[in-house]
Order: structure tokens, then C-alpha cells, then sequence
């Protein structure tokens, strides 16, 4: 139990004070909460013993009155002191989760981390904040006062305090023996929670498939089946703390009965006073309570250790090195040298090697088309450019710098990226253009979007550059959605340009307004496209013929039809 307070404790950060400090507004707080049954003793000691007088009750009632006003204020301070921290301290914890996560190589959200984000954010942080921080200066609470009763037993009578601590260490002995129940159970639980949560997602994400294809009764059993399983975990971890909750209770009982007869055993021989047999009368019930809450709170500790494990496991995972301390300018236009150049790479997500020693180069203004089957590897080299990973071997450079010595600020700063599937967040359509360039106008805002061929449409939304869209741009079309993020890439205004070819999977309309604002974004830039309809990229500079992860043909569209290899394959296979 102190192992999970202490770690809790290690991740409050700059909080830690609070959250200590704390801990002497709790003890206060307990102390005047037994105030009244102390000031109840001396009373009924005065009486008992014909001391007491009218100065006497008055000054007994305004003892009360201030423990009953030091206790309200004790009890706002720990509030104060520890409650508010702990929401802080999560929302700190969430802010860098977020840093973190955007540090990320992508292949850690491409290999079913999904559900373990969404679950650490949504059930394990929001469980810690709300059942744990609260109780942490509760607990040392409870330690100390268990204590103090302890000690007070030896005062009165050496075998009352004996036998108190003696009945303390059989609560240990249980409580010990519950934690290692409950532990393994609590790992077992959450691990239900972050399977069902990537369920749920999973189903949410693919209605649509699910629906076309009339696959809601297969794909909502799978559902209801984690449903079930997660709520088994949670009942087997019930069913687990159970017999150690009633131990607990057992040991309580049992003690207080022996501390009670033992009381009235040294009473009958003399051995204790009759006023001190008084105190035990009123005392006798708060003298295990407090280790008997200790051990209660063990079932909402021992999921937040499952909790902190996996929260640990997410801050874990590896970061793309962003230890690069060179800055990039804009190459000089019609400059002869290698815009981006691709050195003998090599890559492998995982054991599985997707590319192998693949070397070209791109001159500044020149469009190269990367072309070949699905899952060749085009996208990955597309992908390495902008650092979604790191190469395995070899290196690519922009203008004859490594671009894992650059700083990813500035790298990103050269690099706009088009891909077929677009995600805008649920703000603005000003907003969601504007973050191509924060700092952009409202004119230079509008002006991209007129060059996207964008803005006659949104001027037709209810509230034009203002409107709030649908998370996902889900209240736009595909091809509306991508002149958006189009008109992203135009206000950005980088010098390179990533384009997995966007007008692939839209109708002949949107296409036509698609290539217009392509056209826009692309003037005197550098390209890298990932072609699908080869027809696009007739006029290319550059050409590369990408399977089973090498290049196994380059050239232009006039070369590479002379050759008739893969690439002339391809080509007569759509012309048909």
C-alpha cells in the first residue's frame, strides 16, 4: 500500500508539495473529528469525580463549537491542498500525454495502440483524479491516528497496548495477503477495459462498412462479447476482494470485542480506573476503525497501480529523436542541386523489411511520381521524408542535410502533405485552414482558399469562414473536405510537397476543382506524388516504378513505354 502511495505521489510533480502539505490538514482535521469524544471523556470524568462546575460547561461548549469550526476549515484546506492538485496534476499529465503522442513514430498508432491511448485517457487518468488524489493525505490519516491509539493502550496498560498492536498486525497480515489478490485482478481489469475500448472504436470507425456489407449481428456480437468480458473481469475482481473486504471486517469485530474484554477484565482487578474504564467505553469503536479504512481503500489503490502501469507504458514508448540542431532556409530557385536525395535506404515496420536500399534524387521544381502495386512501398518512402519514422539504414537529405540532423520544427516548416483521406477538427473552416499558418491574416486565410477553389463553397455554409464543421469534416463532402485541406497546403506555402494523388476516389466535378487547386498549391514546387490514375503523371520529371520495396524501374513516361516493363503494363492495363 505505501509503495502504490509513494509512486502515486512521485507522479504529482510540481504538486508534491501541495499534496504533502496536505497531509497535516488532514491529521488536524481527524484529530478535531475526535475532539468531541475527548471533550465527552473530560465531561463525564468532572463529573464523576466532582469537579465539574458552570465555567467548566462553558468552556466544554465552546470547545466543541471551534473543533466543529477548525474542522470545516481543516477540511476546505485539505480540499484546497489536495483535491484541486490532483486534477491539476492530470491535466499537466494529459498536456504532456499530448507532446508526447505527437513525438510518436506513426507506426505506434498504426500496430493497435488506439485503444490503449483512448482507454489511458478515458477511464485510467479519470479514475485516479477522481477516486485516489482525494484520499492520499486521508490515508496518511489513518496511519498516524492507528498510531496514536496504539500508544495510547501501552499508556493506559501495557497488555491493552500488546494486544492492539498484536490485533494491528494480524489487519497487516490480511490486508498484505488482499493487495496480492487484488493486484493481480486489477492488472486483469484494465486490461478488459483497453479491449473493450478498442472494440468500441473499432465498430464506431467501420458502420459504414459494417452497414453495407449486413454485418451488424457478427460485428455487434464481437461487441456484446467484449461487453461481457469486460464486465466478468470486473465482477471476478469483485468476487476476489470479497472474502479479503470480509476478513477485514472479521478482524475488526473480533479485536474490539478482545480489546473490550480485556478493558473489563483489568477493570475488575483493579488494574485500570474506572474513568479510564469510561475512555475505553467511548473510544473502544474508533480503535481499529482507522486501520480497518486504511485496508478498505485497498480495492481503488490497487486499480490505480493497474492504471499507472499502463499510463507509465504510453509515456514509455519511444520518441522520434528530435536532437537535430540545424535549421533549413529556401533553397535558391533554378539552384542545380538535389532538393531531396534518398541514399541506399532501408526500412523495416518491426521484423517485416518494407524497403531496401532505395536511392533517387529530386532537383528543386521538378515533380517525381512514385507508382507501382499497393503495398509496394510508396507511401513509406513518401512517409520517411516528413519523419512519420526514422530509416533503418541509409539517409535522406534536403539540399545535402541529413534530415535527422534538422530540427523537426523546421523540417515540417519545407514540407506541406496532401493525402487521399483528410481529417479536419471539429472548429471553424477558418480555423481548420488557418492552421497551415497560425499566424496568417483573415485576407491570406480567404485568399488560399479562393486559390483551393474553395471559398465559393463555404461562403454557401450558414455562417461562411465561421461555421463549425462535423469532427472529421463530417458534415462536408470527400471532395469539399479535401479543397480544405488543399487550401491548408497553399496558406503553409513549403517548398516541398508530399501528394498522394487526391482525386482518385472523388466525382468528375470535384476532380476538375481538385486539379485546379493542385495546380495552385504545386507552381514552383517540389513534388513527390504517389500516383494512382498514371494518366496525371505523364508530364513528370521523374518516374519510379516501386514494388516489393526497391525500385525496380525509373525514368520518364516516354522512357519507361520504350522500355515495356511494369510501368507500360500498368499504363495499357488502364487505358482498357
Amino acid at each position: 500500500m505505501l509503495k502504490i502511495m509513494h509512486r502515486l505521489i512521485k507522479n504529482t510533480g510540481k504538486y508534491k508539495g501541495r499534496i504533502r502539505a496536505s497531509y497535516i490538514t488532514a491529521f488536524l482535521k481527524g484529530l478535531m473529528l475526535k475532539a468531541p469524544l475527548i471533550l465527552c471523556f473530560l465531561c463525564i470524568s468532572w463529573f464523576m469525580q466532582g469537579q465539574m462546575d458552570k465555567s467548566k460547561c462553558i468552556l466544554l461548549g465552546i470547545a466543541v463549537l471551534a473543533s466543529v469550526i477548525l474542522q470545516a476549515v481543516f477540511e476546505h484546506l485539505s480540499n484546497v491542498l489536495q483535491s484541486a492538485a490532483g486534477y491539476m496534476v492530470f491535466a499537466d499529465m494529459r498536456l504532456r500525454l499530448g507532446d508526447h503522442l505527437r513525438k510518436l513514430p506513426m507506426g505506434y498508432f498504426t500496430e493497435g495502440n488506439m485503444g490503449k491511448i483512448s482507454s489511458v485517457l478515458a477511464t485510467d487518468m479519470v479514475f485516479i483524479e477522481e477516486n485516489c488524489m482525494g484520499v492520499l493525505s486521508e490515508l496518511v490519516t489513518f496511519i498516524i491516528s492507528q498510531g496514536i491509539m496504539t500508544i495510547m493502550m501501552f499508556v493506559m496498560d501495557i497488555r491493552l497496548g500488546l494486544l492492539s498492536a498484536l490485533i494491528v498486525a494480524i489487519f497487516v497480515i490480511v490486508g498484505n495477503l488482499m493487495l496480492k489478490t487484488t493486484t493481480e485482478h486489477s492488472v486483469i481489469k484494465q486490461e478488459a477495459s483497453e479491449s473493450l475500448t478498442e472494440e468500441v472504436l473499432d465498430f464506431a470507425e467501420g458502420i459504414g462498412i459494417i452497414k453495407s456489407y449486413n454485418m451488424l449481428g457478427e460485428k455487434s456480437k464481437r461487441l456484446t462479447d467484449e461487453f461481457e468480458k469486460s464486465c466478468k473481469k470486473s465482477i471476478d475482481f469483485e468476487v476476489a476482494y470479497g472474502p479479503w473486504a470480509r476478513a477485514l471486517y472479521l478482524t475488526f469485530g473480533i479485536g474490539t470485542a478482545l480489546v473490550l474484554a480485556l478493558s473489563a477484565y483489568l477493570f475488575n482487578t483493579g488494574a485500570i480506573s474506572d474513568v479510564y474504564m469510561v475512555g475505553m467505553a467511548l473510544f473502544l469503536f474508533d480503535m481499529f476503525v482507522s486501520i480497518k479504512s486504511y485496508y478498505g481503500q485497498m480495492a481503488r489503490l490497487t486499480v490505480t497501480n493497474a492504471s499507472l502501469d499502463r499510463i507509465e507504458e504510453v509515456f514509455a514508448a519511444e520518441e522520434l529523436a528530435d536532437d537535430g540542431t540545424k535549421e533549413l532556409l529556401r533553397a535558391d530557385t533554378g539552384s542545380d542541386h538535389a532538393e531531396i536525395a534518398y541514399d541506399n535506404v532501408s526500412f523495416a515496420y518491426t521484423d517485416k523489411d518494407v524497403l531496401k536500399d532505395v536511392s533517387f534524387e529530386i532537383k528543386q521544381g521538378q515533380m517525381t511520381a512514385l507508382v507501382g502495386p499497393s503495398g509496394g512501398g510508396k507511401s513509406t518512402i513518401a512517409s520517411l521524408l516528413a519523419r512519420f519514422w526514422d530509416v533503418k539504414s541509409g539517409q535522406i537529405l534536403i539540399r545535402g542535410e541529413d534530415i535527422r540532423n534538422i530540427s523537426l520544427g523546421s523540417l515540417m516548416d519545407q514540407i506541406s502533405m496532401v493525402f487521399q483521406r483528410v481529417y479536419l477538427f471539429q472548429d471553424t473552416v477558418y480555423n481548420n485552414i488557418a492552421i497551415g499558418r497560425p499566424d496568417a491574416s483573415r485576407q491570406e486565410v480567404e485568399e488560399a482558399a479562393k486559390k483551393a477553389r474553395c471559398y465559393d463553397f463555404i461562403m454557401q455554409l450558414p455562417e461562411g469562414f465561421d461555421t463549425v464543421i462535423g469532427e472529421g469534416g463530417a458534415s462536408l463532402s470527400g471532395g469539399e473536405k479535401q479543397r480544405i485541406s488543399i487550401a491548408r497546403c497553399i496558406l503553409k506555402d513549403s517548398p516541398i510537397v508530399i501528394l498522394d494523388e487526391a482525386t482518385a476516389s472523388v466525382d468528375a466535378d470535384n476532380e476538375r476543382a481538385i486539379q485546379e487547386a493542385i495546380s495552385e498549391l504545386c507552381k514552383n514546387k517540389t513534388l513527390l506524388v504517389i500516383a494512382h490514375r498514371l494518366k496525371t503523371i505523364k508530364d513528370a520529371d521523374q518516374i519510379l516504378v516501386v514494388s516489393g520495396g526497391e525500385i525496380i524501374e525509373r525514368g520518364d513516361h516516354t522512357s519507361l513505354m520504350d522500355m515495356g516493363g511494369t510501368y507500360a503494363h500498368m499504363v495499357s492495363l488502364q487505358a482498357s
